[in-house]
C-alpha cells in the first residue's frame, strides 16, 4: 500500500525536522551560541536541539552534516529523540549517504526506549521491508507498542492490519477498536475507515 509508506515517510520527515518535538527547543537556551556551548560540554538534550537548529537553518545556516554530527553525539548518549532523528537522516540521506539499514538501527534503539514515533516508524519499515526483511508480524508488534502510547497514526495502522489480516488474523472487531481510538483523537483516515466498515 503506497499510501501507508507515504504517511510513514511524512511523519518521519516531520519529526526529523523537529516538527512536533517531544523535547521542545524552549526547554534549553534557544540562542545558537548558548546552545552550542552546552552541546560542547556534552549535554545530550542541547546536542539534539542543536541538531534541529542545523537541520532547519534555525538561528544558523542550514547544514545537514552538522545536524547529523550533533544528533549522533546525543544518540550515542542514548537520547531517544536524537536516535530517532539520526535514523531519519539516514533514511532520507540528509547529511549522510542514504542507508535504510542504518536508519533501522537507530530507530530500533529509540523504539526500544519506548519512543512511540520510532516504534511506529519501525513498524512501517518491517511492514514494507525498508532496511529489514519484510515481516508483518514484527510490524504489528511495533505498531501495537506505539498504539498503546496513544499514537493515532499507529492506532489507525494497527486497525488496518487487523482489517486486512496482515501480520495478524483478520478481525474486524479489533480493527474497529483501533480505528476508533485514532478517530477519537481526530485522525481523519481512521474516521474514514470506520465509516467504510459501517457501510
Amino acid at each position: 500500500m503506497v499510501g501507508g509508506v507515504k504517511v510513514i515517510c511524512i511523519a518521519l520527515l516531520a519529526l526529523v525536522l523537529g516538527v512536533g518535538c517531544a523535547t521542545p527547543l524552549t526547554t534549553l537556551p534557544t540562542d545558537f551560541k548558548s546552545l552550542k556551548a552546552l552541546s560542547e560540554k556534552g549535554d545530550a538534550k542541547a546536542q539534539n536541539n542543536l541538531g534541529v537548529m542545523y537541520a532547519n537553518g534555525r538561528g544558523v545556516e542550514k547544514d545537514d552534516k552538522e545536524a547529523v554530527k550533533w544528533y549522533r553525539k546525543a544518540a550515542e548518549q542514548n537520547h531517544a529523540l536524537a536516535q530517532f532523528r539520526l535514523g531519519g537522516m539516514y533514511y532520507f540521506g540528509r547529511g549522510v549517504e542514504k542507508d535504510k539499514k542504518e536508519a533501522v538501527k537507530w530507530h530500533r534503539k529509540a523504539a526500544e526506549q519506548g519512543y512511540a514515533a520510532a516504534q511506529y516508524s519501525l513498524g512501517g519499515m518491517y511492514e514494507y521491508g525498508l532496511g529489514v526483511e519484510k515481516d508483518e508480524k514484527e510490524a504489528v508488534k511495533w505498531y501495537r507498542k506505539a498504539a498503546e502510547q496513544n499514537s493515532a497514526l499507529a492506532q489507525s495502522r494497527l486497525g488496518w492490519m487487523y482489517e486486512s489480516g496482515r501480520g495478524v488474523e483478520k478481525d474486524e472487531e479489533e480493527a474497529v477498536k483501533w480505528y476508533r481510538k485514532a478517530a477519537e483523537q481526530g485522525y481523519e483516515p481512521a474516521k474514514a475507515a470506520l465509516k467504510k466498515l459501517s457501510q
